[in-house]
């Protein structure tokens, strides 16, 4: 997969490292701002039973 992508980005090797740590970076927020957000509630040890 890595090889796939790192062949068809655009220039030379200094820019597609740039626009593959820009994705990963935008990869890593969409998963911190709304995919770990939405999948939380449905985390089994979110169930605590400390203090009861």
């Amino acid at each position: 997969m890595y090889g796939w992508l790192w062949r068809h980005l655009p220039g030379p090797s200094v820019v597609r490292a740039l626009i593959l740590a820009v994705a990963a970076f935008l990869v890593l927020a969409a998963c911190f701002l709304w995919v770990f957000p939405a999948v939380a509630p449905f985390m089994p040890f979110n169930e605590t039973t400390v203090g009861e």
